[in-house]
């Protein structure tokens, strides 16, 4: 596998090269499929290098946005599949945050009892600075109110795993780095839509009940689901079977609403609240069976836990491209600026992050943890929230630029403080 990684190193080179050559004779034949060929063959060759092995993921983020510029009609639509569906996005985040579930536990949450003023801390920082942060940049460069939204809402969402990651790497807290995570997660339902409503709430319409429901099915679903498996692993012989026997009542529950008629009967009879009732809750059953189903699959298969964040990235790589696709013509006329905007927000949640810890009283470590719970946000679920609104092509292209800049600010200060640790 070494050696097809050099080969594809050497490999981007070359295409490199042909880049340069078409750009210089004006062949866009040339160099357009030359961009993408060496953009692809670096996120694979990146793996040869260990000191560059952790930016493969970053690599895959710039071929995709560099091939969703170049050919944005083939990753708009597949025949008559519109890879912008709603539906299909949604599956795509859904997925995206159950990969990342699998990475958490439910001891994550006893945190808090372990450092309480820290967890306070993070949460306080991080949906203040961001939000603001975000807010204030707008006014700053004047963005078209649904772009500028766009800003608004990925400093409103709630901290990813990245920041963990970021945080092991930095052998900072990681207790409250993970403590952090759980908690602006949970918030998130409520938190997000009314900094959105308060911030954002004149550039494009944000229907509170709405975006809490979105954010439900988005985020808390497929992590419930992730964490149920997680309970499996550890339950009682009992306890799995009472679980397992629910899943199966709450899977004819699901096969009955959606291909027995069932939610057309409902629809015909019920209130447009009651109904909101049962989708969030046929979503709260869809969790109980999927969780059940994976726990019985990777019981069988454990490899396939390793495999999970894997397919998270993947996912990511999809709604990246398919909103670069989507927003083409807006990114080329503010993508410069909007990058220029995505750094400055990003150093801005380290520096508050760590700055107002350390002044509330925090040590450097936990400081540090806070800095990365602060300026790494959820880009997929502002991506997920962007597909939900319509939007996926202006609100959504934010989340888009953001999040590669953020994963590999993320890496360089984690391995800068790897090397400083904290007396």
């Amino acid at each position: 596998m070494i050696v097809f990684r050099k080969f594809c190193l050497g490999l981007a080179g070359i295409a490199a090269l042909l880049v340069l050559a078409g750009v210089s004779g004006g062949s866009q034949a040339l160099w357009r499929p030359a961009a993408v060929a060496s953009l692809v063959a670096l996120a694979i060759g990146l793996g040869a290098v260990p000191s560059l092995k952790g930016y493969q993921y970053t690599g895959w983020i710039l071929a995709a946005v560099v091939a969703a510029l170049v050919y944005p009609s083939a990753f708009i639509k597949w025949g008559d599949l519109d890879l912008r569906n709603k539906w299909l996005v949604l599956a795509v985040v859904q997925l995206v945050m159950f990969g990342m579930g699998t990475q958490m536990s439910l001891h994550d949450f006893g945190g808090v009892l372990r450092t309480p003023r820290g967890v306070l801390v993070g949460i306080v920082c991080h949906f203040s600075i961001m939000p603001l942060v975000g807010f204030g940049l707008t006014r700053l460069f004047a963005f078209p109110p649904e772009i500028a939204a766009g800003v608004i809402l990925i400093g409103s969402c709630s901290s990813g795993l990245a920041s963990n990651v970021m945080a092991y790497i930095a052998k900072s807290n990681l207790v409250l780095s993970v403590t952090v995570t759980a908690i602006t997660t949970l918030a998130a339902p409520f938190l997000t839509p009314l900094l959105m409503k308060t911030l954002a709430g004149t550039l494009v319409e944000v229907k509170f009940i709405n975006m809490m429901v979105e954010i439900i099915k988005i985020v808390l679903v497929p992590i419930a689901a992730a964490l149920l498996h997680d309970g499996l692993k550890r339950a009682t012989p009992g306890q799995r079977r009472a679980v397992f026997s629910a899943a199966t009542l709450g899977a004819a529950w699901l096969v009955l609403l959606l291909f027995g008629g069932g939610w057309g009967w409902l629809a015909a009879r019920c209130s447009a609240d009651y109904m909101l009732g049962v989708e969030l809750s046929s979503f709260a059953v869809g969790a109980l069976v999927f969780g059940s189903v994976y726990h019985s699959v990777a019981s069988r298969f454990t490899a396939i836990d390793r495999f999970m964040p894997l397919a998270s990235m993947a996912g990511i790589v999809y709604f990246t491209t398919v909103t670069t696709a989507a927003g083409r013509e807006n990114l080329l006329k503010v993508g410069a600026l909007l990058f220029l905007v995505s750094v400055i927000h990003n150093a801005a949640g380290y520096f508050f992050g760590y700055w107002l810890s350390r002044a509330a009283g925090l040590d450097r470590s936990s400081a540090r943890s806070v800095a990365f719970e602060v300026g790494l946000q959820n880009g997929g679920m502002a991506s997920g929230l962007a597909g939900a609104m319509g939007k996926l092509g202006t609100v959504g292209l934010a989340p888009a630029i953001f999040s590669p800049w953020m994963n590999i600010s993320g890496s360089i200060l984690a391995n800068y403080w790897s090397k400083r640790p904290p007396e």
